[in-house]
């Protein structure tokens, strides 16, 4: 992690730092509650297509090193 030259905490730092004390702070069932809603907004904000486009970049990244075969 690069500092700035002026000693104070880079974007990156700060992320991460915030990042790791949430963690600290909650728990598991505070992250599954978070991400239900936000599926949940998702989902009221977006169409079929959406959801189609994510779903075939997914499949690509899924059979990444996998050859040819997607058995």
């Amino acid at each position: 992690m690069a500092k700035n030259n002026n000693s104070k905490m880079s974007r990156e730092e700060a992320g991460e730092k915030g990042g790791n004390q949430t963690a600290r702070n909650h728990d598991q069932e505070f992250f599954e509650e978070i991400g239900r809603k936000g599926g949940e907004t998702t989902s009221k904000n977006q169409t079929q297509d959406f959801y189609e486009e994510i779903g075939r970049k997914g499949g690509k990244e899924s059979n990444r090193g996998r050859g040819s075969n997607n058995s």
